[in-house]
């Protein structure tokens, strides 16, 4: 059987293997109701039944590294490429050397690779992880730009649905012909590039070619991506436009070259994860490449091309990165060395938010070897009308924190009217 994360509650009598897909590791958090994180739960389970679990990845989470080197688990590593495949040549290209025109998003060395790839009767792969045409809507008039009315982000453009759309919520509204809050014309302006925007580039500078857009957001559902995923896949595309939908498990015989448009994106969040899951990405779209007969290359255009993580990519040194990102984590006491669990308090008023959170700070106590901080308000401070305040608990390894968790939360003020308290011990997600 193949399953979503909940199909590890399945009541199979005899089960003999869990294989787990550790490459699409982060969607593997449930954050909604009863946390959990299937891949920690398929362990579980596989010890409640006696059976083997699989971890399968060509870029597994820093969690099994260290499992691995502490002989937890076994590890069993492949060489090589299925069928004795060369891994692609990777380089970069700096932006602040090379650099697009005014207003365009492909660099000239990327545009001459695509012609040359396109010269040669070869596929190729242009990846940014953003959806929609342009995540930011202005006018230039009066700088009025376009949020979500139900959450503290801005409204990314969909130009093929007409729309300015919320990616937190669903909210959605029709691209106005003037401003709403000034009343101009023509002054509304798209800033930055979504992978619709992509496209339209694309095809103004390859006008013949066929060209794919993969995205999740696109009409037609599953069946429409089974299709286009095939037609890629059999060479009936001269170029692919795509998200992280495209990144990961893939098999693109004849696609020879892929461009990161922006491999920069995921490095400065403050998630403690964001250079492993930008590596672990950059690694895996740049593996499409040269999967069939012929060799493979990536471009990725970066503006730090001497960032640890690019620096890690351009070499193909997975191993010192690894052992760095290892060392700067145990030193740090951040998982797999140390543990945290966010307290996210929600409510309907943000003045409420705030009064729970500064309550449930004052009741903490945290026992030695821990430390509650917060509470601060949350990067994404609105989300689907309820305003969200975060505490972050941070205890080192011995620490019994589900005990501790419950304790607090026994002795600290009872949320009341719309106030809410969503206990999230080891954190995926830190927004």
């Amino acid at each position: 059987m193949v399953g979503a994360r909940s199909a590890l509650f399945l009541p199979f009598r005899k089960l003999g293997l869990i294989v787990v897909d550790e490459e699409h590791e982060s969607a593997y958090k449930q954050e909604d109701g009863v946390h959990y994180h299937a891949r920690d739960m398929a362990v579980v389970r596989g010890r409640l039944e006696g059976c083997p679990v699989v971890l399968a990845s060509a870029t597994p989470s820093i969690e099994s590294r260290v499992n691995a080197e502490r002989g937890r688990y076994r590890h069993v590593r492949l060489p090589e490429r299925f069928g004795g495949r060369r891994l692609p040549d990777i380089r970069a290209i700096d932006m602040r050397l090379d650099g697009p025109e005014r207003g365009r998003f492909l660099s000239p060395p990327l545009i001459n690779a695509v012609k040359a790839n396109l010269a040669a009767g070869e596929q190729s792969l242009l990846f940014l992880n953003r959806r929609g045409y342009a995540p930011l809507t202005l006018c230039r008039a009066c700088g009025h730009r376009y949020r979500c009315r139900n959450c503290s982000t801005w409204l990314v453009e969909h130009r093929f649905r007409k729309a300015l759309v919320c990616h937190q919520c669903g909210y959605a509204e029709p691209r106005p012909q003037a401003c709403t809050e000034c009343g101009t014309f023509d002054n509304l302006t798209a800033c930055g590039p979504g992978v619709e925007r992509i496209a339209e580039e694309v095809s103004e500078l390859f006008p013949d070619r066929r060209i794919i857009v993969l995205s999740s957001d696109f009409p037609g559902g599953a069946e429409r991506l089974r299709l286009e995923l095939e037609a890629v896949a059999a060479g009936e595309c001269d170029i692919v436009v795509g998200t992280q939908l495209v990144a990961k498990g893939h098999n693109f015989p004849h696609l020879t070259l892929v461009g990161v448009l922006d491999a920069d994106i995921g490095l400065t969040s403050g998630d403690p994860r964001a250079a492993e899951r930008t590596f672990q990405l950059l690694q895996q779209v740049t593996g499409r490449a040269g999967r069939g007969e012929r060799p493979g290359r990536a471009l990725v255009q970066t503006y730090q091309p001497t960032h640890p993580v690019i620096a890690a990519l351009l070499s193909g040194d997975a191993e010192r990165f690894y052992a760095e990102e290892v060392a700067a984590r145990e030193a740090a006491g951040l998982p797999p060395f140390g543990r945290l669990a966010a307290l996210i308090v929600s409510a309907a008023e943000r003045e409420a938010a705030e009064a729970q959170g500064q309550a449930l700070a004052r009741t903490a106590e945290p026992p030695p070897g821990a430390m509650v901080l917060g509470p601060a308000e949350a990067p994404l401070a609105l989300v689907r009308g309820r305003y969200r305040f975060r505490l972050l608990v941070k205890t080192e390894r011995n620490v019994d924190l589900q005990s501790y968790l419950r304790d607090w939360l026994a002795r600290a003020p009872k949320p009341r009217g719309s106030v809410r308290v969503a206990v999230d011990v080891d954190p995926q997600s830190f927004l």
